[in-house]
């Protein structure tokens, strides 16, 4: 199982899928899914589900598989490139990352988002933040014709450089993490769910546009109106000197369950789980032995914080893995907390049957 996640992981890393242009991801996710003889559909949005029958509350357990970055805002007549943001990208990481503009497969141009060389540097700029309005791209053309005449234009998505690189003790570092890393957990619960002779029914699904607008996913919930909902997703590890105080979750010590997400900036909404899953998921990691972190979270959130609102209610829980460094070129996490989370997963889906409670008096 190890060695698939690594593979899985590694590979879709590789894939450049900006929010609202997944269609990549999408695909090298549907093969995969076929390889094991997983038919899966996919909506106009460009969500992906696969469908296993069973018995008991429907679930609906599904991971984002888009990515963060930038739109190209404006092509400068020599040749530089100006950038929108897309999603929380952290601007003080930006200076000198190296980037991927994407027109096409076989056709991306790669640049620079430069950086004011030092020497020119004035100290009143040593410890200043450059806002992304005002950053450029160098892809080392030195037009705007011949910038146009690659394929880029205004509109264009372009992310982080695709990097995927293992490190030591089964740590996996570098882009779009969040959340390949869920895929990957994802396309081996596809093989376990297709092998299983019992269970609930369970879409699983890979969601679109969770870093533009957290709502890619609401149309498929609209149309699948699930009892319960599990989403996977990265939670913040703690572990390094600067996040100590923010929690205590830490990087192979197992998957984690969150008890409280709020974002009160723009948008305020945020989980907080519905009982049933949280005794679910309690129970079955201490009766598999399966160490389970919590988190409790402020300005975090997921596209589950709109899928819990569907029909008459879903009874919704975030569920994930522990990672550092959260939305920059090059985030890390670990493969056995992977590894776990897959296995606590396929033990609370078959704890899920016909009789399965999701009163909340059940639960007092």
């Amino acid at each position: 199982m190890k060695d698939r996640i690594r593979t899985d992981l590694l590979d879709l890393m590789q894939v450049p899928g900006l929010s609202g242009h997944e269609d990549r991801v999408r695909r090298a996710i549907r093969d995969r899914l076929g390889e094991v003889g997983v038919k899966a559909d996919t909506d106009r949005l460009g969500n992906l589900v696969a469908h296993f029958p069973g018995d008991g509350p429907s679930v609906m357990l599904f991971t984002h598989m888009d990515q963060l970055g930038f739109i190209v805002r404006r092509i400068e007549a020599d040749g530089l490139i100006r950038l929108e943001r897309l999603g929380g990208v952290p601007e003080r990481a930006l200076a000198a990352q190296e980037v991927l503009i994407c027109v096409g497969e076989g056709r991306d141009v790669p640049g620079v988002i430069a950086n004011k060389s030092h020497h020119a540097t004035a100290p009143d700029e040593k410890y200043r933040v450059t806002p992304y309005s005002e950053v450029f791209v160098d892809t080392g053309l030195a037009s705007a014709e011949a910038v146009e005449a690659t394929g880029i234009q205004i509109g264009s998505p372009v992310v982080y450089a695709p990097h995927a690189r293992a490190l030591a003790d089964d740590r996996i570092m570098g882009t779009s993490v969040d959340d390949r890393a869920g895929c990957a957990v994802l396309l081996e619960m596809a093989r376990l769910l297709n092998a299983r002779t019992s269970g609930p029914p369970v879409h699983l699904a890979f969601s679109v546009q969770e870093e533009f607008n957290l709502r890619g996913a609401l149309p498929l919930a609209q149309k699948l109106r699930p009892d319960i909902a599990i989403q996977l997703d990265l939670m913040l590890a703690t572990d390094t000197p600067d996040m100590g105080a923010r929690g205590d979750m830490f990087l192979g010590g197992g998957p984690g369950m969150s008890l409280y997400s709020f974002h009160g900036r723009g948008t305020l909404n945020g989980v907080i789980p519905h009982p049933a899953m949280v005794h679910l998921f309690d129970d079955t990691a201490r009766a598999q032995g399966i160490p389970l972190q919590r988190s409790a979270q402020v300005g975090v959130l997921t596209d589950l914080s709109y899928v819990q609102l569907v029909g008459d209610g879903v009874a919704a829980v975030d569920m994930g893995f522990p990672m550092r460094y959260s939305h920059s070129a090059r985030e890390v996490c670990d493969l056995n907390d992977l590894v776990s989370l897959t296995q606590l997963l396929d033990a609370a889906l078959a704890r899920i049957g016909p009789d399965f409670s999701l009163d909340r008096d059940d639960y007092t």
